[in-house]
């Protein structure tokens, strides 16, 4: 009888005390991550459990005959994780707060990538008992793979749009060949080299189905397939957690397929998407149905905005991707801090899906030490904006564009937006009259109550700001 398993080493009870305490890690830094005041700190302590883990691991972990890791493969595991980290500190320190999607699309790819791999070597491992999640882990995580580099592309601007009424039958019949050979490989007697060869297989199946479900998907519903893709990464850690019987992996895993997925649907609400809509990748940008009567476009001067916006009582802010492609987060809180010397009231209208990204603006206007308590969500401000004297929407389209409201033929019906057509004043700052993500027309440019003022928003809120100082 192996007596290790009745009576388990010093070591392996550390192990496992190491693990239980690394998930409870991960749990303080996600509940802290629920708040932008604690996010850093949130990020910390997780950090603090995937090190704990990891040293431990590597120090105390034995396999089936008692053996440690041999010196050799734990020199090279950890020179790995050196140059990982550097590469990760390097290019997170350089990325553009506006390329920040890209990089959380690349991170999703590279966690996927690292499921999908070690399902492929450990699926004719002896060893592994786990034949169902070993295989479930290959499908999730290379479709998070291809997915996240195909989400990547787009939001570079690299890879376009396919909007074909096609692509839905193709994503659904490609999901549906993907669940059929899971099942063939897990019922059929193969023999090993038939085995390994269906499983190559549906590992090329599992990339291309991350490629068309994603290609489809455009406009302003990105921040649906990022959250998506996250949590598919979670899910493919958690297989991979089960496939080596490692409870820091699951418990990670879990944690973050389980926030992604919960995040997954709260874009969808936002977004006025349904999750099956994103699944079979049937959903994306496009035009309005029936196009209205424009109307005249009314711009205003520098001087005008500036009067009207220092002798107003209560002014909110919608900030969106326009803002942070002129990087203009720090003059924003110059404005803001400006308006309130002049008794101003000011706050920011946040939408959930503002920018390219969930908590897109957050970090870009935390970065600016925009105070927290002045970031207001969409449901909270609304009520607010008929006693709003001016609404300064800066590089916000989709997420202000009143068709969400009243206009059934559009992509956007039934999205809730920040209703800034409801203030007694709209100042609009845009470089030109080009359309939103969403590559649809946006008639609160046209309201009878908007201003328009042309030009780059960081040098409209420096000649803003040195207006309202000379009043």
């Amino acid at each position: 009888m192996d007596t290790s398993i009745i009576n388990p080493s010093s070591g392996e009870i550390i192990l496992e005390f190491s693990y239980l305490l690394a998930a409870i890690f991960f749990v303080i830094g996600l509940k802290l991550q629920s708040s932008p005041v604690s996010a850093r700190r949130g990020n910390l302590w997780a950090a603090a459990g995937m090190l704990l883990a990891m040293v431990t691991t590597l120090f105390l972990h034995q396999d089936a005959e008692g053996n440690t890791i041999p010196w050799l493969n734990g020199l090279i595991v950890v020179a790995t994780i050196i140059i990982g980290t550097i590469v990760g500190t390097v290019v997170a320190r350089k990325v553009k707060m506006t390329a920040m999607p890209q990089l959380v699309s690349f991170f999703n790819a590279t966690g996927g990538a690292a499921s999908a791999l070690v399902a492929l070597i450990e699926f004719s491992n002896p060893q592994n008992e786990s034949t169902l999640v070993t295989l479930l882990g290959l499908v999730i995580g290379s479709i998070a793979f291809s997915g996240s580099m195909i989400a990547y592309g787009k939001l570079d601007g690299k890879v376009g749009d396919v909007f074909a009424r096609f692509m839905t039958y193709l994503n659904i019949f490609i999901l549906l060949v993907v669940v059929a050979m899971v099942v063939v490989i897990m019922a059929a007697g193969f023999n090993y080299e038939t085995q390994k060869l269906l499983v190559y297989v549906l590992l090329g199946i599992s990339l291309i189905y991350g490629v068309t479900f994603v290609l489809p998907i455009g406009g302003a519903d990105m921040p649906v397939v990022i959250s998506l893709l996250n949590s598919f990464t979670g899910i493919a850690a958690a297989m991979a957690g089960f496939i080596y019987k490692n409870e820091a992996m699951i418990l990670g895993g879990i944690l973050v397929g389980a926030a992604g997925t919960i995040l997954t649907l709260q874009m969808c609400r936002a977004m006025n998407r349904s999750l099956i809509n994103v699944i079979i990748g049937s959903f994306g940008g496009g035009g309005s149905a029936a196009e209205k009567e424009h109307g005249n476009i009314k711009e205003i001067s520098v001087n005008d905005a500036a009067v009207l916006l220092a002798y107003s009582g209560k002014v909110v802010i919608i900030p969106g991707y326009g803002l942070a492609v002129a990087q203009a987060q720090h003059i924003c809180h110059e404005f803001e801090t400006q308006l309130e010397a002049n008794g101003v009231e000011v706050k920011y209208a946040i939408h959930p899906v503002a920018g390219r990204m969930p908590g897109h603006m957050n970090v870009l206007l935390a970065e600016a030490d925009v105070s927290y308590d002045k970031l207001v969500e969409m449901d909270e401000i609304n009520p607010d904006m008929p006693n709003t004297d001016v609404a300064v929407v800066i590089g916000a389209n989709d997420v202000v564009n009143p068709a969400a409201n009243d206009d059934p033929g559009s992509p956007i019906f039934g999205m809730p937006i920040i209703k800034a057509f409801e203030a007694k004043n709209i100042i609009v700052m845009k470089r030109g009259m080009g359309k939103g993500y969403a590559a649809i027309e946006n008639y609160l440019f046209y309201d009878d109550k908007t201003r328009m003022l042309f030009g780059n928003a960081k040098d409209s809120l420096q000649k803003l700001v040195a207006e309202i100082k000379n009043l």
